[in-house]
């Protein structure tokens, strides 16, 4: 059985999902919140998924360059504006 790129892909999109819930797991277990540490963690595993699902699975990585910026842009801004709000209503 050969792996194509796709297959690898979709193995680190999985192992990126197991790690966000189980930072977020161990905090619900234990009746906590998340720290700031745990929260930007989670916040960079989703920027990784979404690149290499707009990269990958959307084709962007072969797209215009206009495209490619305004998707990369567009995650780059929400995860920005969610890791502000989350910081600063803990801070």
């Amino acid at each position: 059985m050969r792996f194509t790129k796709t297959d690898t892909v979709f193995a680190l999109l999985a192992l990126a999902t197991l790690a966000s819930w189980w930072l977020g797991e161990g905090a619900a277990v234990g009746g906590q919140h998340l720290g700031t540490a745990a929260t930007l963690a989670v916040l960079a595993l989703a920027a990784f998924k979404g690149a290499l699902i707009a990269l990958d699975y959307m084709e962007l990585r072969h797209a215009p360059a206009l495209w490619r910026r305004a998707v990369m842009g567009w995650l780059a801004v929400v995860l920005g504006v969610i890791a502000l709000v989350g910081v600063g209503l803990r801070g």
